[in-house]
């Protein structure tokens, strides 16, 4: 019984980790997520998964469009070359109560997301925070989008500052290279 109780508070204090995690990254004030719908461009990324460090080499710039669902969650479809074709990855982003908050869950690795629009104009940039947690690994992701494929240097030294604040190094810092390929898929 000891033994129960205890694994039970261990997932008890995980998750309040996450949510404790996730409640000090800022979010836009007054999100309107009918403002941030539409096609955007990765201008940078930057993360401390494995995933991200063994793939980074090959990485470009790619398109993401997101559209409303029914029940007021964001799909976000994302267009990227990969070789000598498009892939795309789907996710859908769960409102929360806090408007510029959402979850998600990838149902290809089992990982939860806990997702934040940290700042945006709708317009021009979007600097967004995603947290993945699986099982006890907790990783971060932040990105920059842009309506268009170049952003101004004042945009691309705020999305390299606050990768740094969450903890992320130079090392996991990356311009994404512009390209032609897939840019007309989304």
């Amino acid at each position: 019984m000891k033994g129960l109780l205890l694994s039970l508070g261990l997932v008890a204090l995980f998750a309040l980790c996450a949510v404790c995690a996730q409640s000090d990254i800022p979010v836009q004030p007054d999100f309107q997520d009918d403002k941030i719908v539409g096609k955007w461009y990765s201008i940078a990324m930057a993360s401390n998964s494995n995933w991200f460090q063994s793939k980074k080499q090959y990485m470009k710039m790619c398109t993401t469009v997101i559209t409303p669902t029914a029940d007021g969650s964001l799909e976000v479809v994302s267009t990227y070359p990969k070789m000598d074709r498009c892939d795309q990855r789907t996710m859908t982003y769960i409102k929360t109560d806090q408007p510029g908050r959402f979850r998600s869950k990838n149902q290809r690795s089992g990982g939860d997301y806990d997702i934040s629009v940290v700042e945006t104009n709708y317009k021009e940039y979007v600097l967004m925070s995603m947290r993945k947690t699986k099982g006890t690994n907790v990783y971060t992701m932040v990105t920059l989008f842009g309506r268009d494929k170049e952003l101004r240097t004042e945009l691309l030294d705020k999305f390299r500052n606050f990768s740094l604040e969450q903890g992320l190094g130079e090392d996991n810092i990356l311009i994404l290279p512009q390209t032609d390929q897939c840019m007309t898929e989304a």
